[in-house]
């Protein structure tokens, strides 16, 4: 006699915590289910900082200090508003989204001369004060407002937020490794290959994880 067999069910996902209480686990698991439902925008999302990837491969350091503020400053302003778009439902246009590029160039200067010193400086400048940009799209306020209320949702859980930001990061970083390694029997030019692969696919994790990091700080502030 034939034995029958029991089809597995499959394990049902466990909800997501609302946002007030988000773990940094949770969020960066958010960020990739996220990043997965909407895969062609995420996509695009990564096109400004791979093109950034490809000017910056081959400069010196002191090349990139000038490079990065100007040109990154911008090209990571426009990710993240395309990002706060997708994870919030508001449309980067109009008035709001002009004040929102104004303070996210404003934020990201600062980023290269931080991340020089060390990596963590300027993690830890981007959860203090980064939230602004999200902040002046999404509440639709003025340059000097959106600056003073992200670094209000930046004290709210400064923790959770850097240990977000962080982890993001290293995310990103050990995948934009891990693809250079696969690359360099492949390509004639693995730096910048890998560079423009971890901008195009990779970076958007970084941008829609610090959107959705906006929605938890913008929740835990509401409960205190």
């Amino acid at each position: 006699m034939a034995r029958v067999k029991h089809r597995r069910e499959p394990e049902a996902r466990p909800e997501a915590l609302p946002p007030e209480t988000r773990t940094v686990g949770q969020l960066v698991a958010e960020t990739l289910r996220l990043y997965g439902r909407r895969l062609w925008v995420s996509l695009a999302i990564g096109l400004p900082p791979a093109a950034l990837n490809l000017v910056a491969v081959g400069l010196s350091r002191a090349q990139l200090l000038v490079v990065l503020p100007l040109v990154g400053s911008v090209l990571a302003t426009v990710s993240y508003l395309a990002a706060t778009w997708v994870v919030t439902g508001v449309p980067a246009r109009g008035r709001p989204a002009l004040v929102a590029f104004v303070v996210g160039v404003i934020v990201f200067v600062p980023f290269p001369f931080l991340v020089v010193l060390y990596v963590l400086p300027g993690l830890a400048w981007l959860a203090l004060v980064g939230l602004s940009v999200p902040a002046a799209l999404v509440e639709r306020l003025g340059v000097r407002d959106a600056l003073a209320r992200g670094l209000r949702l930046g004290r709210v859980d400064y923790v959770h937020a850097l240990g977000a930001l962080a982890t993001l990061a290293i995310v990103v970083a050990a995948t934009q490794f891990l693809a250079a390694l696969l690359l360099q029997d492949f390509a004639d030019n693995t730096a910048r290959a890998a560079g423009f692969i971890a901008g195009v696919v990779i970076s958007p994790i970084l941008f829609l994880g610090a959107a959705l990091l906006y929605e938890d700080q913008v929740a835990r502030a509401r409960q205190s």
